[in-house]
């Protein structure tokens, strides 16, 4: 079965362009694309993809504003939200992840490293490696008078979900977290789960989110 994706890019040759790439494989099937946020919030609606490339600048709605309006739609629960930047240090980036999105990508990226990482997100899995995750978030939640630390949310976990949690927040895979706290890898993608579910977050990027929001992980302290 195909993975099926929808461009959102106010640049049509940008969407051209990713159209051609993606769809090289044989198991990548672009079903839509948008010119602006609003078009990607009715076409995800329409078309349920199970990955959307969406810009973050774009017209009349803009990608953030998308990211939070299709990831607080209950029918929308399985599409994951991939935001396109030019620069991987982008202060509009935290706020999309703190939206809902699932990571990013930057524009310029390796073909053959778009295809695997659409793969990948589709399947739910961590789409950066965590250290870039953790970069990106840190450099911003350190910066952002927005912020207000609250660890309320954090009632819900058992005090070794807790931990996990703040060690995925430092940017930790389940293999080194699963070495940091000695247990199996299995154990740790167990607990991963369930913080998951408990915590409401749809994957790992979220869970870096909160562990930032929470005060679990303190900017700069690795």
């Amino acid at each position: 079965m195909s993975t099926r994706i929808v461009l959102a890019d106010d640049q049509t040759l940008v969407r051209a362009g990713f159209r051609a790439l993606l769809e090289r494989a044989d198991d990548l099937l672009v079903v839509g694309e948008a010119a602006n946020g609003a078009e990607a919030v009715e076409l995800a609606r329409a078309e349920h993809p199970d990955v959307i490339l969406m810009d973050i600048r774009m017209p009349v709605m803009d990608g953030i504003e998308a990211t939070r309006t299709i990831v607080g739609d209950a029918a929308l629960q399985s599409t994951r939200i991939v935001v396109l930047t030019t620069f991987e240090v982008d202060d509009y980036v935290f706020d999309a992840l703190r939206a809902g999105a699932s990571g990013f990508l930057l524009k310029d990226i390796d073909p053959d490293d778009l295809r695997r990482a659409v793969r990948l997100v589709a399947r739910g899995e961590s789409l950066l490696s965590p250290s870039i995750t953790r970069r990106l978030i840190e450099t911003f939640v350190s910066g952002d008078p927005t912020v207000r630390l609250d660890d309320k949310p954090l009632g819900v976990l058992t005090e070794r979900e807790r931990e996990i949690v703040g060690l995925v927040g430092e940017g930790l895979s389940n293999e080194e977290i699963a070495q940091r706290v000695f247990v199996s890898p299995a154990t740790v993608k167990t607990h991963v789960g369930r913080a998951l579910l408990k915590l409401r977050a749809r994957d790992r990027a979220q869970l870096v989110v909160i562990a930032y929001e929470t005060g679990l992980v303190v900017p700069g302290s690795r």
